[in-house]
């Protein structure tokens, strides 16, 4: 009996792992996404914005992030402390005993960082091509250290959210939704790129470099999610949670299916043309749409799910723009509209949920996140400033910033 139980563990925290390992693997994804949706001048800044985003991440979710959003107590505020030197959160316990963890808790550390990673990945894309490097790079401390682990401790961390019947699966609300507010605020902030809108309402389309860049990178998200909802189940070692890690993953894969058919006849209807952009950002709104509960759903309940999603993308990119909020990879859409409907959709599937639980949840972390967010951003605009010159804007951030250019070779094309 004692070697089923080991091997249960070792089973449970080998694919714990695994499934982080494909989160993690998602950095690249958005990287790729946002590198195909920038234009040329602005790809090498980008991309050194994904990669250090991810260590900045696993170093704050180490020295405090961890500890806040898991082993806090205080109702609204948790309590601050430091992962390093607390047994009881790091430790691995043998497994045994009605008590006895069912994986390492090291599993469940690392888990959690790359899923603070993915949060602060969306923010990237949608302040893209004018943001100076530094000031973004400080925001993820803050942002990964304190706002995202505090919301999160209201709800997986056992907190007031889940205590008023605040259900979410993955983290529609409390990794996607957030990451799009922190963006919102500091988009509002930022101004839109120079050239985007004109006089009178004109909107001016600003292609990106790469879009071949960009459809791999949705490729390798829609595989990296099934590691974030896959892993949310938490282990597979008995016969329940095996059959509700596959139904994950299946309603996972055709909510980013119906999503990316959805908006892609959306976009025909409106435009005339098939929009690859939109396809690219409606797969991408289905999969944050079932995230918020990829279990309860049928197989075709996850697809509609999905689908909605797909529909909410096109017209909010659109609403967006009109409005003069410049999102150059669609972050704030794919990720906060659409996140916003897979938290409010779970009560459509799971009797357990309510819509007034969800809502609650929706406003309380879309507000914490956005207030805070913008207040950070308003010390560092103040303090070091967020933006580029305009000189600097029209030479590219690449230069101003890093000092070199993704592609040499075409130096000049802007």
């Amino acid at each position: 009996m004692e070697d089923i139980v080991q091997l249960k563990y070792a089973l449970d925290t080998f694919y714990f792992l695994m499934c982080a390992v494909l989160v993690m693997w998602m950095a690249c994804g958005f990287a790729m996404l946002e590198a195909g949706l920038v234009r040329t001048k602005s790809t090498t800044e980008i991309l050194a914005k994904n990669i250090a985003l991810f260590a900045i991440a696993s170093i704050m979710y180490l020295m405090v992030g961890y500890y806040i959003m898991y082993s806090s107590t205080g109702p609204i505020f948790p309590s601050l402390g430091m992962l390093i030197g607390q047994e009881n959160t790091l430790d691995a316990v043998m497994a045994g005993g009605d008590d006895a963890p069912y994986y390492s808790s090291r599993a469940d550390f690392f888990f959690q960082i790359v899923f603070a990673g993915a949060c602060m990945s969306i923010v990237s894309g949608a302040v893209a091509e004018r943001m100076r490097l530094w000031a973004f790079l400080l925001f993820a401390v803050i942002m990964t250290g304190f706002i995202y682990p505090i919301q999160g401790a209201w709800s997986w961390g056992g907190g007031w959210l889940s205590e008023m019947g605040y259900s979410d699966y993955a983290g529609s609300g409390i990794v996607h939704m957030a990451g799009a507010a922190a963006a919102l605020a500091g988009v509002i902030l930022l101004g839109p790129r120079k050239g985007k809108y004109g006089p009178n309402g004109q909107i001016n389309a600003i292609p990106g470099c790469n879009l071949a860049l960009s459809t791999l990178g949705i490729f390798i998200l829609w595989m990296g999610w099934f590691g974030f909802n896959g892993g949310s189940e938490l282990k597979i070692s008995d016969i329940e949670s095996a059959n509700n890690v596959a139904q994950v993953m299946v309603n996972t894969n055709l909510a980013a299916a119906g999503g990316l058919i959805a908006a892609m006849i959306v976009s025909r209807l409106l435009f005339g043309k098939t929009d690859l952009t939109m396809l690219l950002n409606g797969a991408l709104a289905g999969l944050v749409s079932i995230t918020a509960d990829p279990l309860s759903p049928t197989a075709f309940g996850a697809l509609l799910v999905g689908a909605v999603g797909g529909v909410i993308v096109v017209f909010s990119v659109l609403a967006l723009d009109r409005v003069k909020i410049d999102d150059p990879a669609g972050a704030i859409s794919a990720h906060g509209s659409a996140g916003i409907w897979g938290v409010l959709a779970v009560p459509l599937s799971n009797a357990e949920a309510t819509f007034g639980g969800q809502l609650l949840g929706v406003i309380a972390i879309f507000a914490w996140v956005f207030l805070a967010s913008l207040i950070i951003w308003s010390v560092i605009k103040a303090v070091i400033g967020i933006r580029i010159s305009e000189a600097e804007e029209y030479e590219g951030v690449d230069i101003s910033e890093c000092g070199m250019e993704a592609y040499p070779e075409f130096t000049g094309n802007k």
